[in-house]
């Protein structure tokens, strides 16, 4: 590849699109060569594909019923009881179908073996974490919209 003369105002320029635009990366190819710029950028849950999605991917909001989310210090506790319903995955929880929409479950809400619970979004594909059994939601230890861990507890049913 032939050397391009480098022009430090030029990539600066170019490093201030990005900034303005949001964009991760801008390449401009001319006669005299190539120049690409690029930055690291957190990926964002609302930046989701609809494409692999089978049902609509929902966007952090505010939930629209009110929802008894438990502190972190009572998670060791809640996963060693015998209804907790563990995160099968790493991901973002999601309390409801889409935005605006009413939460799958609420508490004290009765559910059956196989409803849906919540939805965990991982790596761009909306899982349906279900009932693995017919019980009463008395707590409800996630957030919509908040990452979670393999093995941390998001429901509990009694």
């Amino acid at each position: 590849m032939s050397s391009a003369p480098f022009d430090p105002a030029h990539v600066r320029a170019l490093a201030t699109i990005l900034t303005e635009t949001g964009l991760t990366e801008i390449e401009i190819e001319g006669k005299d060569g190539r120049i690409r710029v690029a930055r690291a950028h957190p990926p964002s849950a609302a930046a989701v594909s609809a494409a692999a999605v089978s049902v609509a991917p929902p966007v952090v909001t505010a939930p629209s019923a009110p929802t008894v989310v438990e502190s972190q210090a009572t998670d060791g506790d809640a996963a060693r009881h015998p209804g907790a319903i563990l995160s099968p995955m790493v991901g973002i929880a999601f309390l409801s179908p889409e935005p605006g929409a009413p939460a799958f479950i609420t508490v004290g809400q009765t559910v059956s073996a196989g409803q849906t619970l919540l939805l965990i979004e991982a790596m761009k594909t909306f899982n349906q974490i279900r009932a693995p059994k017919a019980g009463t939601v008395t707590r409800i230890l996630v957030a919509s919209g908040v990452p979670v861990e393999y093995g941390e507890p998001l429901v509990i049913l009694d």
